[in-house]
């Protein structure tokens, strides 16, 4: 069991950038792929970046790359997403999750933290 607790969200301008973090509870952490997704209003729930256990491999969302870049500390049980060069249609709520295998599909993932909203104006 894992519980996921995501921060960092707010109101940007376009070009600005924003730090999101997720503090993991449980000693398994490291054991754990983590992924980013985020959810506009009225749209389904997409894949926004990866990493392993190890944050040895990671795989971004064609719509983030170059502008995105997920990390993690497994000392801290902790993974963060950093984002540059935001743009409008980055706002949604962004939602960490865990799980063994990881993965690009939300089905894949068993444990999900609560959001935490991303606004970026124009």
């Amino acid at each position: 069991q894992v519980q996921l607790v995501e921060s960092g969200g707010g109101l940007v301008q376009a070009g600005g950038s924003l730090r999101l973090s997720c503090a993991a509870s449980g000693r398994t952490f490291s054991s754990y792929a983590m992924g980013w997704f985020r959810q506009a209003p009225g749209k389904e729930r997409e894949f926004v970046a990866t990493i392993s256990w190890s944050g040895g491999s990671t795989s971004y969302a064609d719509s983030v790359k170059g502008r995105f870049t997920i990390s993690r500390d497994n000392a801290k049980n902790t993974v963060y997403l950093q984002m540059n060069s935001l743009k409008p249609e980055d706002t949604a709520v962004y939602y960490c999750a865990a799980d063994w295998a990881g993965g690009t599909r939300t089905r894949q993932y068993d444990y999900w933290g609560q959001g935490t909203q991303v606004t970026v104006s124009s």
